[in-house]
């Protein structure tokens, strides 16, 4: 496999440092606004329902096997953790998906010294929205039936211990396709594209992407996970992949 984990998992740090740049500030408030709504949100829902609910999960537990639940507690904890993360990382960039696909095209912009021929504006951004949702649509579905496989996977005896392990590379694969889609789609690419294009440094873009799905699965950090993300991986599609 290509690439450098390391390199990747930089990207981010290096995309986060640039969040401040006076050209990009104006592209970042939105998508700071709406991560800080949505990741409130989860961490209200997470605190006052995640222990009744792995509690419940681990209810069916014959009494014999009572010994098991200090292994699954971690199990389940890091499962829903990291897949939550996911789901409402996925929600956010929707809602988002204008002012990440401006924030892409300036970041590119400040980082190559050239003028990207991409949405030209704010208007122009709104007016793509209709062609971003079916692009999240075509992601979901590639996503749902590798996420079902793992899911069943975590409800297997013995198996299940890899199960966080399979998780967060899956989560790992899809946050580096969610965020190199957006500098990639401002050149007209497909998300096949995008995926080959991934491919090709796999490594370097699991190491982006294992870091942002294990940010985006801490309270408070993950407010600045998208941007961050968006400008790392624009860097990542610069340097390496593009």
């Amino acid at each position: 496999m290509e690439g450098d984990p390391l390199y990747g998992a930089g990207c981010l740090i290096r995309g986060g440092k640039m969040l401040s740049h006076p050209r990009l500030r104006p592209f970042v408030i939105v998508p700071l606004i709406i991560n800080v709504l949505i990741f409130s949100s989860l961490i209200s829902w997470g605190l006052s329902n995640f222990i009744p609910w792995v509690d419940s999960w681990l209810a069916w537990l014959p009494e014999w096997l009572s010994f098991l639940e200090w292994i699954l507690w971690p199990i389940i904890g890091l499962t829903v953790a990291l897949v939550t993360g996911y789901l409402f990382t996925a929600v956010a960039l929707l809602i988002a998906s204008p002012f990440n696909a401006l924030l892409a095209e300036k970041a590119e912009e400040l980082i190559t010294g050239q003028p990207v021929q991409g949405l030209e504006g704010l208007g122009a951004a709104l007016l793509s929205v209709p062609r971003g949702i079916f692009r999240e649509i075509a992601k979901l579905v590639y996503y749902i039936p590798m996420a079902l496989m793992v899911l069943i996977i975590s409800f297997i005896p013995a198996i299940n211990a890899v199960a966080p392990l399979l998780w967060l590379l899956l989560g790992a694969w899809m946050m580096s396709l969610q965020f190199v889609d957006y500098p990639m789609d401002n050149h007209q690419a497909s998300f096949k594209d995008v995926r080959i294009a991934v491919a090709d440094r796999r490594l370097s873009s699991l190491g982006f992407g294992g870091m942002v799905a294990a940010l985006a699965s801490v309270p408070f950090v993950n407010f600045f996970v998208v941007p961050a993300a968006v400008v790392g991986a624009t860097i990542l599609y610069v340097e390496e992949l593009r």
